[in-house]
């Protein structure tokens, strides 16, 4: 095997995942340089498509999973294009997402700053179609380039050829097709803020800012996220569990008319509104929910955590719990953000 390549059997992921729960693979080849992939893949996963642990953030081990894991740990930024206005950065798959986001900015690129702090890395970054404070990352993806298992080749895809879609994207919805093995991103310098987000404008009105650069919007996200979200190395959480609800237009009018709080925001389409998930947990009355270990954030509707000891199956079913009470009081149907290994949502 590649000295590329490091395979380790019998691996404990409690540490290597967000949520902190337990669960052990099989086995884990972590992998450094992603043309090691298409011989890994004919000798040690035999046929077998793995499981892509990037930084464990948007998954919830609910069994032990029962196909190998592939960890990518290239973490190489470099500039590809640089013309003193845009630039193309590319990032290997490995880099941690936030730490990615703030070197960006330390080179003077804006794009990324409504994202700071997201947990996880840059290879989940498109899998998800990461958003956060109204900017969504394919607004910023240049390309993807992605092992294809089937040919034994690296494709670049460009952002039009991702498919990208509210936390979703091709790589989502055909898992075992690519591996996503870095990212290029257009930045630019002097790129105007994005504000229009609640809570961002309070923010930095707070702190005395008037004209906001994007280091100064970053520091605000970062401030909401650490008030409103636990942190995962205190208490375990993958962030927001549930995804918005998209629904038709007329069913968000008719519940905005019987709960004017409810806030609802532009849709997909015309035909269409995406509604708060938290407020539909909250006004369940799920908000610092507790059940032993398992449990809702005190600080956020949307936030499930691990107070310590909780298994997977246990907060799958808390949450499955939560969406069955939104379905029955408001008949809207609301899904997980995270990947549920082991049992079906």
């Amino acid at each position: 095997m590649s000295p590329a390549v490091r395979l380790l059997r019998d691996v404990p992921l409690q540490k290597r995942n967000t949520f902190g729960v337990a669960a052990r693979a099989r086995l884990l080849a972590e992998v450094a340089d992603p043309a090691a992939l298409p011989a890994l893949y004919a000798r040690a996963f035999a046929g077998a498509a793995p499981l892509v642990l990037g930084g464990g953030s948007n998954l919830l081990f609910a069994a032990d999973p029962d196909v190998p894991l592939l960890a990518l740990t290239g973490r190489e930024v470099r500039v590809l294009e640089d013309d003193g206005e845009r630039a193309i950065v590319r990032a290997d798959a490995g880099v941690e997402w936030h730490g990615f986001v703030m070197r960006c900015l330390g080179l003077g690129l804006a794009g990324l700053e409504n994202l700071a702090l997201i947990p996880g890395t840059v290879g989940a970054a498109p899998i998800q179609n990461i958003g956060a404070y109204g900017v969504e990352v394919r607004e910023r993806i240049h390309a993807v380039e992605a092992f294809e298992p089937a040919t034994g080749a690296v494709r670049r895809l460009r952002a039009d050829e991702c498919a990208f879609a509210y936390r979703d994207s091709v790589f989502k919805r055909e898992p075992g097709r690519y591996v996503v093995v870095a990212v290029e991103f257009a930045l630019a310098r002097g790129l105007p803020p994005r504000l229009e987000y609640a809570g961002i404008g309070e923010e930095l009105a707070a702190r005395g800012v008037a004209a906001p650069t994007a280091r100064d919007v970053a520091e605000a996200v970062i401030a909401i996220r650490r008030r409103k979200l636990p942190d995962p190395a205190v208490l375990g959480n993958a962030g927001s569990f549930f995804k918005n609800p998209i629904v038709p237009r007329a069913l968000a009018e008719a519940l905005q008319a019987g709960h004017p709080a409810l806030p609802v925001f532009r849709g997909v389409d015309a035909g269409t509104r995406k509604l708060s998930a938290a407020w539909l947990i909250d006004a369940c009355g799920w908000k610092g929910h507790r059940d032993g270990a398992a449990g809702v954030a005190a600080s956020h509707a949307l936030v499930l955590v691990n107070h310590g000891g909780a298994t997977g199956m246990q907060l799958l079913d808390l949450a499955r719990r939560i969406a069955d009470s939104v379905q029955a009081r408001f008949g809207v149907a609301i899904e997980p953000e995270p990947r549920i290994v082991g049992a079906r949502w």
